[in-house]
């Protein structure tokens, strides 16, 4: 008899999980308490899968074998307490995917900040060594999609704190953990222990054959790591001291020591510029290195990758002052490491839906670096009560031309103009990348 397969969310990793599903012989009935895009629904009718949409059917719901949960869903809603009272097995999208494909290499990526990058870099070492990788996750394709429609021997996955809570033996080769700084408190009972043990279930199956990657930098990380075990090979990096083994700096090089072979980039031949990124290119040639991708090839891809799309990108330059579009900071943390990379004075575009955001931890960044703050969002009062005090100039706008005019205006020949807004975008744009694409639109009219 068929398992009935219950999909919670028909987002991207709802979709692909109804794909696998129904690929692998499970009853498969997909659930969304919102509207269904209409791509979507087209794939799942093709594919002769049913779905329900703007209500969830309790009675089919609390009927199945096993309930793939999108990330997005909170343990607290009514659905989930049902689910819970019910004792219904509950696994998030990542863990179905992984349960079919253990015949391949799987190198998992997990941080506050730097996810996407990270990710995009190292599927760009193995890509460049001629693997057959894919890239998946949070990023592109969905993990569970790739593996129903175009396996991989390697897949490179940017995994969340959400996915993570809803594993049960998702087991990477390679597990990465960049930092871990507040972010998402309000699912973890506004507890940091919580979302730090969270983002450690990335190692929790791993064994000595597999390897843990993490930054010892990192106080969260390196306070877990004093009262708990890692089962795995672990590999650290830093930028503060010399290591025996892993990633680390000596005289302005990047050296990557894994395997007693050594190997090393001068930071300034690096593609992606900053501090930040430092750790992100460490992490991604560790991950080259544990699967023997030859020195070359990682260097290669380390000095030639390009950035992606609304994280750090240069946009262009506009009578001597740069352009630059940040909008996937949606947290402090990401616009602290934005502003800390920046070597020319800056006029901030920031603002938006604010998450209990404390800005205290960038006004020296903001007094050193910043010449004027347009703030870009329905409610700025907690910007200006928090920078007010730290750069000569705070202006209110409410859309993007404004914003952008308002920048230009305050910018001189060698500023930068950096969109890096530190918060969510729901109030006034659809999503991050379409702020950052309003960003671009608005510049190009200038």
């Amino acid at each position: 008899m068929q398992k009935k397969l219950i999909i919670l969310g028909a987002g991207e990793s709802g979709i692909g999980a109804a794909l696998l599903g129904k690929q692998r012989g499970y009853d498969v009935f997909v659930s969304d308490g919102g509207a269904i895009k209409d791509i979507y629904k087209q794939e799942l009718a093709v594919n002769h899968i049913p779905f329900e949409e703007g209500q969830h059917s309790w009675d089919v719901i609390l009927n199945a074998d096993e309930i793939i949960k999108s990330p997005g869903i909170p343990e607290k809603s009514e659905l989930m307490k049902k689910v819970r009272e019910k004792q219904v097995p509950v696994i998030s999208e990542i863990e179905f995917a992984y349960r079919f494909s253990k015949d391949s290499k799987v190198i998992a990526i997990t941080g506050s900040n730097g996810k996407s990058t990270t990710t995009a870099l190292t599927f760009n070492i193995f890509e460049t060594a001629g693997l057959h990788a894919a890239m998946v996750g949070n990023i592109g394709l969905s993990y569970a999609r790739q593996v129903a429609t175009a396996p991989a021997d390697y897949y490179i996955v940017e995994v969340s704190s959400f996915q993570l809570d809803d594993i049960r033996d998702f087991k990477p080769n390679v597990a990465i953990l960049l930092n871990i700084t507040p972010d998402h408190l309000d699912r973890y009972d506004y507890k940091m222990a919580n979302y730090v043990a969270s983002k450690f279930r990335i190692a929790m199956n791993q064994g000595p054959e597999d390897y843990f990657v993490y930054c010892v930098d990192d106080p969260e990380i390196t306070g877990y790591l004093k009262g708990h075990t890692i089962h795995s090979t672990t590999i650290p990096f830093t930028i503060m001291e010399p290591l025996k083994q892993g990633g680390f700096m000596t005289n302005e090089q990047v050296n990557i020591q894994v395997n007693d072979e050594p190997m090393i980039v001068s930071m300034y031949d690096l593609a992606l510029k900053g501090k930040h990124n430092l750790y992100n290119s460490m992490a991604a040639g560790i991950a080259g290195r544990t699967m023997d991708i030859r020195k070359e090839k990682i260097r290669e891809s380390l000095t030639s990758f390009k950035s992606l799309e609304h994280r750090m990108e240069y946009v262009t330059t506009v009578r001597g002052v740069d352009f630059i579009n940040d909008s996937k900071a949606t947290n402090v943390n990401s616009l602290w490491f934005a502003l800390e990379s920046m070597e020319h004075p800056v006029v901030l575009v920031m603002g938006g839906v604010d998450k209990g955001n404390d800005y205290s931890a960038i006004q020296d960044l903001v007094k050193e670096k910043v010449k004027a703050i347009i703030c870009l969002g329905i409610d700025n009062a907690p910007i200006q009560e928090a920078l007010s005090g730290y750069t000569p100039v705070i202006i209110d706008t409410r859309n993007m031309k404004d914003a952008v005019n308002a920048a230009f205006g305050h910018a001189e020949k060698g500023d930068v103009v950096l969109l890096s807004p530190a918060c969510a975008s729901f109030d006034l744009f659809k999503n991050y990348e379409d702020r950052g694409r309003q960003f671009k639109e608005a510049v190009k009219e200038l």
